[in-house]
């Protein structure tokens, strides 16, 4: 009785709303209350922080870093043999574009100026990827009817990231207000502008073969940043993402079966490890199955071993069927929360400002930096690789800084310097930064990486074919400016020449 009277009271209710509503005009009565017109950008920030802070996980960037290896088929990005990209990036943009447009409304800058990160960061990663890129069109097609955008050349992408890093943080300067829904700094804008500014000095960092470009002065923007500008001061203020043992938000390789089965470490990583006598090796990979089984202690160096890069992945097979290859340790698959991904952090920081240093861009102490962002590293693991914190604790540090091949005093030269840099950058990159390292290693060719001597260089992606298909003129104009109309993976962009 009490479904059909709530039925019949239904009923009479429709009819009534009805009658009302049948002077209002029919824009009115299509409107849905069921969707706002408007939303708080506080509402889309979480979104684009989950999707931003852990765009770059997975398992490609680890075969192009020569850290893993398959076994049960060949892995293009471990021949370097990648052909096209995509532009999936413009959809997570058009989240952060909306974000900003909803803060435009209520004349709340400090989402604006995140925005303003957000699409900087977006934009470095795309051009990165492929070269010119569209960017002062992009993401116009709702309020210009721009649906085919112009692609602009890659100095003057970097120019405008530059720009939209150093406006974000000054929004944030002026407006220091908290922001709900930030699930990275809990909405303190202080450790945001940090961040931004790390991130800065990365950007100009990247266009160090452009050191001397007067459009951009480049040392002098990063040592004014270096000078005057607020910076991370310890993986406290590290711009991370966390995850929780909860649905949904638990570590990407959380049950992977992906590392259950063809993947092992690459012994470039395992013999790099092995030669610092690095204790990072003991909380990133496991033991051989012949080094468990003769009982070998978890920080015996001997009994971890990689498979061959460039080897057939048969060959690489017998060696795991015969129990000599090393997996990615345990942790990364059977910790739901394991470790944070890092977007921009204080190791990384360390190692720019050390890079600078020796570059002659600022002033200080190389060394110095240097040392703070392989404690940094050490301290990341201790504090998140779960009941292994032993292996990387301080004592272990100082003394792995301590031996000849770590020390930087014993670099005689300025590429010797660098050198060292790099290879603490990459040995910090473990499922951490995407292709940040491999970025380093095409700017400066550090670390060397592992290839067979008919494979050349992979520079870049091609761009996708959606853009043959859809923007043809504007794609083939910037193809033509750029490789002289050859669309391949072994020309170099503008910031490498």
């Amino acid at each position: 009785m009490k479904t059909i009277q709530h039925l019949l009271f239904t009923g009479i209710s429709i009819l009534f709303l009805l009658s009302v509503n049948s002077c209002q005009k029919l824009t009115e009565i299509n409107e849905n209350p069921n969707e706002a017109a408007t939303t708080h950008p506080q509402a889309l920030l979480s979104k684009v922080e989950w999707e931003t802070f852990r765009v770059w996980h997975g398992t490609t960037p680890l075969y192009i870093l020569k850290m893993i290896v398959q076994t049960d088929g060949e892995n293009a990005n471990q021949l370097y043999n990648w052909q096209r990209g995509g532009f999936g990036e413009y959809q997570q943009l058009r989240n952060v574009q909306k974000m900003m447009e909803e803060a435009e409304k209520l004349n709340e800058t400090n989402y604006i100026a995140l925005g303003k990160f957000f699409r900087a960061y977006y934009f470095y990663n795309l051009t990165l990827f492929f070269g010119d890129i569209p960017y002062s069109e992009a993401l116009q097609g709702e309020s210009a009817s721009i649906f085919q955008p112009k692609y602009d050349s890659q100095e003057a992408v970097f120019q405008g990231i530059l720009t939209e890093l150093e406006e974000a943080v000054t929004l944030l300067k002026d407006n220091p207000n908290p922001m709900d829904g930030d699930i990275i700094y809990n909405g303190n804008p202080n450790k945001w502008i940090a961040l931004i500014n790390a991130f800065r000095l990365k950007v100009l960092m990247t266009l160090s073969k452009h050191e001397e470009s007067v459009a951009m002065d480049i040392r002098s923007a990063f040592a004014a940043i270096y000078a005057a500008e607020p910076l991370l001061q310890s993986i406290e203020d590290d711009g991370q993402l966390a995850f929780l043992d909860q649905q949904d938000v638990r570590y990407p390789e959380f049950n992977s079966s992906s590392y259950g089965s063809g993947m092992y470490m690459d012994s470039t990583f395992i013999r790099r490890l092995q030669d610092h006598k690095d204790p990072r090796l003991f909380v990133i990979a496991t033991q051989t199955r012949l080094g468990r089984e003769a009982g070998a202690p978890l920080d015996d160096f001997s009994s971890y071993e990689g498979g061959d890069p460039i080897a057939p992945y048969a060959q690489v097979n017998d060696k795991a069927v015969a129990g000599r290859l090393s997996k990615v340790h345990d942790r990364y698959t059977d910790d739901p929360t394991n470790e944070p991904f890092v977007l921009m952090g204080y190791a990384e920081q360390q190692f720019i400002l050390a890079e600078a240093t020796v570059r002659g861009w600022i002033s200080g102490d190389a060394k110095a930096l240097y040392n703070e962002g392989i404690r940094a590293s050490f301290a990341f693991y201790a504090a998140y690789a779960k009941n292994l914190g032993a292996f990387v604790a301080e004592d272990k540090v100082e003394t792995y800084i301590a031996q000849t091949l770590v020390d930087l005093d014993d670099a005689t030269s300025t590429e010797a310097k660098l050198e060292r840099i790099m290879m603490q950058k990459y040995l910090r990159s473990f499922h951490q930064g995407g292709y940040s390292s491999y970025f380093d290693h095409l700017r400066t060719g550090y670390p060397t990486l592992r290839k067979a001597a008919n494979v050349q260089v992979a520079y870049r992606w091609m761009y996708p074919q959606t853009e043959y298909n859809q923007n043809t003129q504007h794609v083939n104009d910037a193809i033509q400016r750029q490789f002289d109309g050859d669309d391949n993976i072994h020309s170099q962009p503008w910031w490498l020449n």
